[in-house]
């Protein structure tokens, strides 16, 4: 299939990407482009950005996030962000005691297959408080998370250090690929407790990543799958 010139300046990068791989079809990209703003600029202009946005993350000098009191945790404000069409937690079996993850590896480490709250439990658990806070100048609030760190889960898959990133997809397919490096530092954590009681459906039932130091939308609510990949491990040294 080919288009025209016009037709490709109207269609989003991520249509085109989808174009190449043979997913998308001719409706779509044509519903596509007519979403497109009829006097949408031909050059690059100048657009006033969004006010208030984003709003710095108080992060130590470090870059880590600061740790609060335990006395200090409580509720996480609305609103709440699904990507569901009435924007509620899709229906699943939120008792952390009886999740299931799929864990693929991809002969990149030791373990692969169903990961089971069982497995979680073998670690040590860890209890931290920080604050959650999306991009907007709004603070969701200072929770007290309980879980396992990822660094200690990652160790437990017995991954190779060739392994770059995992892509963590929620119960609404929403996913976040993150890099290893980031996923081993000391605070981020794979918890079920949410201020010493599971964690609510709205707020990501049963297993939710944290990473503090980012903004919220990093800490994927309702993990159901992980997969570790990488660009390709180191080549051996070539003879001759």
């Amino acid at each position: 299939m080919t288009i025209s010139r016009r037709e490709a300046i109207r269609i989003s990068g991520s249509a085109l990407a989808g174009l190449s791989l043979g997913t998308l079809r001719t409706g779509t990209l044509q519903a596509q482009a007519a979403q497109q703003p009829a006097d949408w600029p031909d050059q690059l202009v100048e657009r006033p950005m969004r006010p208030g946005f984003p709003v710095p993350l108080p992060l130590n000098a470090d870059g880590s996030a600061p740790e609060h009191q335990a006395s200090e945790a409580g509720a996480i404000s609305e609103p709440l962000m699904w990507r569901t069409q009435d924007r509620q937690a899709p229906q699943m079996d939120y008792d952390y005691k009886k999740l299931k993850v799929k864990v693929d590896t991809r002969g990149l480490a030791k373990l692969t297959g169903t990961m089971h709250f069982s497995d979680l439990a073998k670690l040590p658990q860890v209890s931290h408080t920080y604050l959650l806070q999306c991009g907007a100048a709004n603070p969701r609030g200072v929770v007290k998370w309980t879980g396992v760190k990822f660094n200690d889960f990652a160790d437990m898959l017995g991954l190779v250090p060739g392994v770059h990133y995992c892509r963590l997809v929620s119960s609404d397919k929403m996913y976040v690929d993150e890099a290893m490096e980031t996923l081993r530092r000391p605070q981020v954590m794979l918890a079920w407790l949410m201020n010493d009681q599971p964690i609510p459906a709205k707020h990501g039932a049963p297993l939710r990543l944290i990473v503090p130091f980012r903004f919220g939308n990093r800490s994927i609510k309702a993990i159901t799958e992980m997969v570790f990949a990488t660009p390709g491990l180191p080549m051996p040294p070539l003879q001759g």
